[in-house]
């Protein structure tokens, strides 16, 4: 090594819970701003709508992004039936609405049921997927839509609370690259109306659990108590 090169720390695994309309690169930066790390990256993207988990990797740490990202994931949150939004969250203004008079508990069941096992999905348009060198997003919020590719996911668990019809507090358990905001809009499609997603939070990545993270400004307190 260089001897005027200043050594890269051994590097941590950071759990973390993510604000609400921050995205998953501004607690990077922040982490990475605050503290001795200049190399700090997440294991997997969370939308600035949704809130939770995110594993943050520093110094030699971030070497291991790619084996978090790979873990099964677990969510839950609100959808609403009857609406939609071009986004299908509340990023977009509602662009359409439709009927729930028509759905019963049966065909809720029904539906949920059919969600279970290997899936086909297309991600948002509104998503970070790259199309042609561009995020997904970017081309959607300039009104274009992209050609996204059809992928395979795995849904193992899908709970629903139907009492407060027609918003549904869900939970899931799925594999990685599964977009929760997929689910949402297929679901209304799937019952001959519409939805859009209301909150999301994520409750685990793997063996790692929201219980044990800590808050943005807790983990850079902390950072700056202990050795890197």
């Amino acid at each position: 090594m260089d001897p005027n090169q200043t050594p890269q720390p051994e590097g941590k695994v950071l759990l973390v819970d993510k604000p609400l309309e921050w995205t998953s690169f501004d607690v990077v930066k922040k982490i990475r701003n605050n503290s001795v790390y200049k190399k700090v990256g997440h294991a997997g993207t969370l939308d600035p709508l949704a809130t939770g988990l995110l594993i943050i990797c520093t110094g030699k740490k971030t070497k291991e992004i790619e084996s978090y990202m790979g873990l099964e994931k677990e969510y839950d949150g609100t959808f609403v039936l009857g609406k939609t939004t071009p986004s299908v969250d509340l990023e977009t203004p509602f662009d359409g609405e439709f009927p729930v008079d028509h759905i019963s508990q049966e065909n809720l069941e029904k539906t949920r049921s059919s969600f279970l096992g290997e899936q086909e999905q297309i991600p948002p348009h509104f998503s970070a997927v790259k199309v042609d060198g561009q995020r997904a997003y970017q081309l959607a919020r300039k009104g274009e839509k992209s050609d996204l590719k059809v992928r395979k996911v795995i849904i193992r668990e899908f709970d629903l609370d139907l009492s407060s019809f027609p918003e549904i507090w869900f939970r899931i358990i799925c594999s990685k690259g599964t977009y929760i905001r997929s689910i949402v809009r297929d679901f209304g499609e799937a019952l001959q109306s519409g939805a859009y997603l209301r909150s999301l939070r994520r409750t685990r990545i793997g063996d790692y659990r929201l219980d044990d993270a800590l808050t943005v400004q807790e983990t850079i307190e902390r950072l700056k108590n202990e050795d890197p």
